[in-house]
């Protein structure tokens, strides 16, 4: 969910606070994650500089709530595909790297905050020359990721140079060495960073949780009933739409519960690389538009709009070492909408549902056993109870009040480390 704040600290209120460079590879806006951190940032008294993609040819620095936008400068001579792939975000990037280098310099950065691989490398050199602080945001296991797309089978041409599997472990490798402390979103993931010889005191957890706000705002939301005569059991996934996501086993499972005449319908809001594959796949399992409903990309006013209609939230990745080392932004958007879950047995997901009994754990890529969840959450009274238990375990523990403190306590820590 969006949130803006009233305004941002005055110049008061930020004496004595840092100027921090936030890095991001991809545009802006816009991503929670980026966003919720940039927040709390400046919400905590510090000065943010996102650094950011530029493909569409915005402003080369905009002034936001949370923070002032850099991004890579138009080159008017090259035209739209050709500047495109001279901001591709690869760590040996010059345009990367000069517009990190500037931001620092002219900002006066106290510390470089980077979000995941691809530019980690370039924020590492610069920090260095700066004698800066660098910390890692690592939303993911990116190692893992890439190589999910290539065991997919899934990859394209140019994945061969900007994906592969064994360069970006090598970076990793890198730049877990050089930064100087490292945000990670689940504990499946500090655990992984240990196992790679990262001490524990330079990890910290920050998850994708949301503000118990969303609980307060969705308060009227109606209770869930049993369908009646002509209605149906709305079922949601939110998210990329790729092979490893594993939406082709929950297309199979409503076919399965469709023909057994059970009336449930999906809703699928997101876009992906292998978005025409799940749209063929549908349309073999015999799933009209009825059954499912292809939402491509939605703001996220206008996603979260949707779950608030919705019975059940689906979260169907494939338990690979990627799914099984970070957590998704829809597991605890579901629990704030108070949707029960229907969850692969990913380690993380499968980990947080039965601990809090916000849903059910089926086997990964089993469809019959995602069918099976989808057929005991047609009861009213269990899905109450699940929901209702998905957020007592925002309020209480996953929700982004107590994940942006311990992102400020890390992030001045590093800085007090530096000086």
């Amino acid at each position: 969910m969006t949130v803006r704040s009233k305004k941002r600290p005055s110049s008061m209120e930020c004496e004595a606070r840092m100027n921090i460079c936030k890095v991001w590879d991809a545009e802006y806006p816009w991503d929670v994650r980026v966003e919720k951190i940039a927040f709390a940032l400046t919400r905590g008294g510090h000065s943010v500089h996102l650094v950011a993609r530029n493909r569409h040819n915005r402003q080369v620095t905009e002034e936001l709530e949370e923070a002032t936008v850099h991004r890579v400068r138009w080159n008017r001579f090259l035209g739209k595909r050709l500047n495109a792939m001279a901001m591709f975000p690869a760590f040996f990037n010059p345009r990367w790297i000069r517009l990190i280098n500037r931001t620092v310099t002219r900002t006066r950065s106290d510390l470089i905050l980077c979000r995941d691989l691809p530019l980690a490398p370039s924020a590492i050199w610069v920090g260095r020359r700066h004698h800066i602080p660098v910390v890692l945001d690592m939303a993911e296991n990116y190692p893992a990721m890439i190589r999910d797309i290539w065991e997919s089978d899934r990859r394209r041409p140019t994945d061969w140079v900007v994906r592969n599997p064994g360069v970006v472990k090598l970076v990793e490798r890198y730049a877990i060495r050089r930064v100087d402390h490292i945000l990670v979103v689940v504990e499946e993931s500090r655990d992984r960073l240990v196992s790679l010889g990262v001490p524990p005191e330079r990890i910290s957890i920050v998850s994708n949780t949301p503000s118990r706000e969303r609980l307060l705002a969705n308060r009227t939301r109606r209770e869930a009933s049993s369908p009646g005569v002509g209605e149906s059991l709305h079922v949601v996934y939110l998210g990329i739409l790729e092979v490893p996501r594993g939406l082709g086993v929950l297309l199979e499972a409503v076919s399965l519960c469709r023909r057994e005449g059970l009336p449930v319908r999906l809703s699928i809001i997101g876009s992906g690389r292998d978005r025409t594959l799940f749209d063929a796949m549908a349309r073999g399992l015999s799933l009209d538009q009825d059954s499912v409903t292809f939402h491509g990309y939605l703001p996220n006013q206008d996603a979260l709009r949707i779950l608030e209609s919705a019975d059940v939230g689906v979260v169907p990745h494939f338990a690979t070492e990627s799914c099984n080392t970070t957590i998704p932004n829809k597991l605890f958007d579901y629990m704030a909408y108070g949707l029960p879950v229907v969850t692969s047995d990913a380690r993380p997901l499968a980990r947080i549902v039965r601990e809090t009994g916000c849903g059910i754990v089926f086997r990964d890529r089993n469809g019959p056993e995602l069918a099976m969840a989808l057929r005991t959450l047609m009861d009213p009274a269990v899905r109450r109870a699940c929901g209702d238990a998905g957020r007592n375990a925002i309020a209480t523990h996953y929700n982004w009040e107590r994940d942006s403190a311990v992102l400020l306590a890390a992030v001045e820590r590093s800085a007090g480390r530096a000086k």
